[in-house]
């Protein structure tokens, strides 16, 4: 893996560079999650078209490291990203974030506006109050949570979800969920970006306020088959062929 040391984490931060050709694709995960084990099963295949993929585990989860004193947020972990792709000098990209990832792409895109061709998310966190994980995560304080739930989360887990969980900080988990409860106005910000932009949810999601709500403002929607929240394993393929479809109708256009 790559790795770079973030100043604003004040630790090394760790991404798989996947050789592709076009503009390239940032992944950015989820709570608990880490794009290293959630996403190369996506950018393998055939309807991926073989695009350049920049896999980030942002602090807190996966490979990349751990401090028990950074906060966390969702707009640190969107300044950790700016520094990423500043560190990657890269002029051009688009950017996936899924969940939480979908929350902090729409913060990290306000501050990326002469690099950024399209920022396509999935069913991300849109205003506070957080989802069902972040409510369970946050039903007991950070030390109870550290202490106790997090292990009990894990063991009850039977899916994918299980592997990345064990693999992230307790006290990151706790403090990303705590921090989308708190919230911010994600969906304000989205539907204001001056770039291309989409929304993906997968169909065993829907009905949905918020997608019904962005169908209305001329904004790419897309809904996957054969899937709910958790697209990129349950229909890889699916998420691959509309991953690539945006940045293939779409590239080249930073200066949209």
């Amino acid at each position: 893996m790559e790795t770079f040391f973030s100043t604003v984490a004040k630790c090394c931060v760790r991404w798989l560079d996947l050789p592709g050709t076009g503009t390239p694709m940032l992944f950015v995960h989820g709570l608990g999650c880490a794009s290293s084990y959630e996403y190369p099963r996506v950018v393998v295949d055939k309807n991926f078209a073989g695009r350049r993929a920049i896999l980030l585990d942002l602090p807190g989860y996966g490979y990349s490291e751990k401090p028990d004193d950074f906060s966390y947020s969702i707009a640190q972990q969107a300044a950790v990203i700016v520094e990423l792709i500043s560190h990657l000098q890269l002029t051009a990209l688009f950017i996936y974030g899924h969940s939480m990832g979908g929350s902090i792409c729409i913060e990290a895109a306000q501050r990326l506006t002469d690099k950024l061709c399209g920022l396509i998310i999935s069913e991300p966190n849109f205003h506070p109050g957080g989802g069902f994980f972040s409510q369970q995560i946050c039903s007991t304080g950070e030390r109870d949570y550290v202490a106790t739930l997090h292990h009990a989360m894990i063991d009850a887990e039977s899916g994918p979800w299980a592997g990345s969980l064990a693999a992230a900080a307790p006290y990151a988990v706790w403090r990303g969920a705590n921090n989308l409860i708190s919230g911010n106005h994600w969906l304000e910000m989205f539907a204001r970006l001056k770039k291309p932009q989409a929304l993906i949810f997968g169909e065993r999601s829907l009905p949905d306020d918020d997608f019904t709500q962005i169908q209305t403002m001329s904004i790419t929607t897309t809904v996957l088959p054969d899937c709910g929240h958790c697209m990129s394993w349950e229909n890889p393929s699916a998420l691959a062929g509309a991953l690539a479809a945006f940045c293939e109708k779409h590239d080249g256009l930073q200066n949209y």
